[in-house]
């Protein structure tokens, strides 16, 4: 096998040294820099939001994924039949479920089985949307919350109720088990 031999162009001095390169990078930064203050000479508002005062609620986007949360159908049942998607499509693992079977005795107990444990670490999960466009029965859907804050770990991990709690009734959902089996 024969060998190759690269010949390295000769730099200049000043190529050396990076002036040439330091100086286009100041004439950009500066480029940048005086067109932004023209704009804000002309706007009347301000740029940047104080945060705890302000809000970003009314200037969310309709795409925005939020955290998410369990929801319950009109009549205030559990929608969660424990298929576990969300759990097995998530990817940093931040969902853990322990499917519990419904007794005989309850009206909704043509479903299977519902979650007896549903618990989801804030502090893992990434807020892709993944569970809630996994989900058949619609159990799970990101909310327009952005400020979710704890003083430990215990407090970022949500279970079935707080999950609940803060889910709150969706109405107009599709029902899948609401004809017998």
């Amino acid at each position: 096998m024969a060998t190759i031999t690269v010949q390295r162009p000769k730099l200049a001095w000043h190529e050396k040294w990076f002036i040439s390169p330091f100086i286009k990078g100041m004439k950009l930064t500066l480029a940048h820099a005086i067109k932004n203050l023209f704009l804000l000479i002309g706007r009347k508002e301000k740029t940047t939001m104080e945060y705890p005062e302000q809000k970003w609620d009314s200037h969310l986007p309709d795409y925005y994924r939020g955290a998410p949360a369990l929801v319950t159908d009109e009549h205030g049942r559990e929608r969660c039949v424990s298929c576990q998607l969300c759990e097995f499509i998530c990817p940093p693992k931040a969902i853990k479920i322990i499917p519990g079977e419904i007794p005989s005795d309850d009206p909704w107990a043509k479903v299977e089985k519902r979650p007896k444990e549903f618990d989801i670490d804030m502090i893992r999960c990434i807020y892709c949307g993944m569970c809630e466009e996994v989900c058949p029965e619609q159990a799970i859907f990101l909310r327009k919350d952005y400020a979710i804050t704890g003083t430990s770990r215990a407090e970022m991990l949500h279970d079935k109720k707080r999950l609940y709690e803060i889910g709150g009734k969706r109405v107009g959902l599709v029902n899948k088990w609401n004809e017998l089996k």
